[in-house]
């Protein structure tokens, strides 16, 4: 039996495709496929009938059942644009659409019965790696002697795999396709392969009375390389808050761990061989460090950054952000440089309008470069509300609102990133504006402690040599508060009194006043 259509011969008996007279080679499924749809092209085959079909009812992934099409289409010479032979029902499924007649032997076919000497060779090609790096998160295994709880571990799945989406740098596989792997015993590199990811999230669920503990480990698939693993428990209460607080935890934890493993996987790359993302990823390891040295190293790989993907709208926020953190640390008083700093910000938000990242470090940047704090407070706003998830932009709006006088609120937004993001490398960050908030409030052994715990992580940042000298003099530890002005005047020397308003853009009169008085306690001049 010999089905004819286009310019190929689909021999069932011999299992063999020829296409312009040549040999196609295929895959078994490959040609299982073909013929099913072929033999019942009167109507629209679904997913679900050729699954039965061709795999026996098992199951298989999206992407899989879309790698085999694929191959279907290549051995016929179709493709997904034209669909001359194969064409897509939209959520419906598939239909072979090209004229076919059956033709019992080779007379009149134009093919010769012998096998011809030249083949071409097709085959399922697995899902290339996107550019950006991906990840698969796998439902959590039920360890619970209750299946009713699947519903629970998969709500978290499918809350986390929502959460990582709003990451505009991450290549997220959909829920859908996860799913396919439910109750199986898959090996990493498999779901690599299949799904073309190369991170895999997995983990199990496990419910003893009305406690929940969930524990997830975060595996590179090409290398089997373990990058992370968390255990998170809580109470079943409220299910839904349950969730929330557990999917935080989850994305807070492996959302920097994610970046750490590209960083590091970037720098194993030579020079020539490097895009606008393995420049981006190299400045962000400087930009990390926070040191003069670092900021001034990452700066010029932003801007490679920006050569390579002129509409790279996070490099550009990542470049106008290092004039600003130059410009807090009073490592420049430039106004060309404070101008291109913003410049690059106001770049960065108009082609960044949906990108959170971009947003948060473009809207902290104009409020220091341009003096525009309500104007950074929105953009700030604005990144919370397209991924929830960013402890940048909880951090970095924490420290907007601190100088504008929101001293509760900051200290709120300080405690919700660093408990969103624990391990995060910018966490003296956050520790250096707690400290700031705590001293404006009057809270000086406070101050000094969060103060403390940032010097040890960056003794160069001027903000925590500032906060230390004051609170210290404050709280009348003179011996401890000349020693931090020592490293104050060591750090800036030209920093005095009457200057220090042009420092930091700090609203609310009270509040600078206390800064005030800190420093001129410790020894300040004027």
């Amino acid at each position: 039996m010999r089905l004819v259509f286009d310019d190929c011969v689909l021999d069932l008996d011999r299992r063999e495709l020829f296409r312009a007279s040549l040999a196609v080679a295929t895959a078994p499924k490959v040609f299982d496929l073909l013929v099913y749809l072929a033999e019942h092209r009167e109507r629209v085959v679904s997913r679900s009938d050729l699954i039965e079909a061709v795999w026996g009812g098992r199951i298989v992934s999206e992407s899989t059942l879309a790698s085999h099409i694929n191959a279907v289409r290549t051995a016929v010479g179709d493709n997904g644009q034209q669909q001359r032979v194969i064409r897509t029902i939209a959520r419906k499924g598939f239909r072979f659409v090209a004229d076919v007649r059956n033709a019992g032997s080779w007379d009149g076919v134009g093919l010769p019965a012998a096998e011809p000497s030249r083949s071409v060779e097709i085959s399922v090609v697995a899902p290339a790696l996107p550019a950006k790096p991906s990840i698969a998160v796998l439902p959590f295994v039920n360890l619970s002697a209750d299946p009713e709880q699947d519903y629970l571990a998969d709500g978290v799945v499918e809350d986390v795999i929502a959460a990582l989406s709003q990451y505009r740098w991450l290549f997220v596989v959909g829920r859908n396709s996860s799913f396919t792997y439910k109750a199986r015993v898959v090996d990493v590199k498999q779901v690599s392969r299949e799904l073309g990811v190369r991170y895999v999230l997995e983990g199990s669920w496990r419910k003893a009375k009305n406690r929940v503990r969930i524990t997830a480990q975060l595996v590179d698939a090409a290398t089997g390389e373990l990058h992370w693993a968390g255990r998170f428990e809580g109470v079943l209460g409220d299910i839904f808050t349950l969730q929330d607080q557990i999917t935080e935890s989850v994305v807070g934890a492996i959302a920097p761990q994610l970046e750490r493993a590209e960083i590091e996987r970037t720098s194993r790359k030579t020079t020539e061989n490097l895009d606008a993302y393995d420049y981006y990823l190299r400045g962000m390891s400087k930009l990390h460090h926070g040191t003069k040295q670092s900021i001034d190293q990452a700066l010029p790989l932003f801007h490679k950054a920006i050569e390579s993907d002129p509409d790279f709208a996070s490099a550009y926020a990542m470049a106008a952000w290092c004039h600003c953190w130059r410009r807090v640390n009073r490592w420049t008083d430039c106004p060309l440089e404070m101008a291109e700093g913003a410049r690059l910000a106001r770049r960065a938000i108009e082609l960044g309008k949906g990108d959170a990242v971009a947003l948060t470090r473009s809207g902290h940047a104009l409020a220091h470069l341009a003096g525009d704090l309500r104007a950074g407070i929105a953009l700030l706003d604005k990144a919370l509300e397209l991924n929830p998830n960013l402890a940048a932009a909880w951090f970095l709006g924490a420290f907007l609102r601190l100088w504008h006088g929101e001293t509760d609120s900051a200290i709120e937004y300080f405690a919700h990133a660093m408990r969103f993001s624990p391990l995060d490398p910018e966490l003296y960050r956050m520790q250096a504006g707690m400290g700031a908030a705590h001293l404006f409030l009057g809270r000086f052994d406070a101050a000094s402690s969060w103060a403390e715990k940032a010097f040890r992580d960056l003794p160069s940042f001027l903000l925590v040599a500032a906060v230390l000298a004051a609170s210290h003099a404050l709280a009348g530890r003179m011996a401890e508060s000349r020693h931090a002005m020592d490293h104050l005047r060591q750090l800036d020397p030209k920093l005095r009194l009457s200057n220090l308003k042009y420092w930091l853009p700090i609203q609310r009169p009270e509040n600078f006043a206390i800064l005030m008085d800190g420093l001129r306690r410790a020894g300040l001049p004027e």
